[in-house]
């Protein structure tokens, strides 16, 4: 997931851009993870196969977590993308 957020960072947030990640780990396993940009949404050169957040919330599904992903409240410039992962059933 991070990689994938990075990734949309590089290719729609223009080149000024940052990015800052947060990774917290819970106690039973359970993770919450926060990509934020300071960008702003232009549109890339190269066109992409469109997967790049349906792709994220699928697997997160898989997992039973949420994911929520979009642009950041005014005044506040970029994108934000926070996946929580619940924590492990015993096996």
């Amino acid at each position: 997931m991070i990689q994938e957020a990075l990734t949309n960072t590089l290719k729609h947030a223009g080149p000024d851009a940052t990015a800052d990640i947060q990774l917290r780990y819970g106690e039973g396993g359970s993770v919450t993870l926060t990509v934020t940009d300071t960008g702003r949404a232009v549109r890339s050169g190269s066109p992409g196969d469109g997967r790049g957040l349906p792709g994220m919330r699928e697997r997160t599904a898989l997992y039973g977590g949420t994911l929520e992903a979009g642009p950041r409240p005014h005044p506040e410039r970029g994108w934000r993308v926070h996946l929580h992962l619940p924590e492990e059933t015993p096996q």
